[in-house]
């Protein structure tokens, strides 16, 4: 063998190892875009962005299109799952609880006022007699005044005697 020969055989032989080596990671991909959407997104942009490859590779082209719509159909469906499960979460547990609240607030005032003050009918009661009706006039000053008013027009009452009421008169 000359040694022309030896040098021609060495790159033969890397660039078969590169060219297995590309193959390998192309063989890869297929396996990895049908699982994995990011790899598929970006295969996918490498071979749109040559033409060629496209044309080499066109079922690893067809894989990733394959993958992103599946991909999307599954963001559609969780998405879809994900408003029925908060509907229903809503509908079982936040409008009973919130129907309560509103609910027990209305029971509450249609129920009878438990709390009665004892001595409301005893007022009522003294509020009918005339003692008591002369009493309390005693406490204020202008119901006094009509009250202490002369029966007839002639009669005059000393300014001291009927401006002031019974209880200061009755300090004094």
């Amino acid at each position: 063998m000359s040694p022309e020969k030896t040098e021609r055989a060495r790159p033969r032989a890397k660039r078969f190892g590169v060219e297995f080596e590309e193959e390998r990671a192309w063989v890869t991909f297929y396996r990895r875009v049908g699982h994995d959407v990011t790899i598929a997104a970006e295969v996918l942009t490498q071979l749109e962005a040559d033409p060629e490859m496209k044309r080499t590779h066109l079922a690893l082209y067809l894989c990733c299109k394959e993958s992103l719509r599946s991909h999307k159909a599954r963001q559609a469906r969780n998405k879809r799952i994900g408003q029925f499960v908060r509907w229903l979460c809503n509908g079982l547990f936040t409008a009973p609880a919130r129907l309560l609240r509103r609910g027990g607030d209305m029971a509450l005032e249609c129920l009878p006022e438990t709390a009665k003050e004892p001595a409301a009918p005893q007022v009522r009661r003294l509020t009918r007699e005339p003692e008591f009706a002369r009493a309390q006039a005693s406490f204020d000053p202008q119901a006094a005044v009509p009250a202490m008013a002369p029966a007839t027009p002639g009669a005059e009452l000393s300014p001291s005697s009927s401006t002031r009421p019974k209880a200061a008169r009755a300090a004094a």
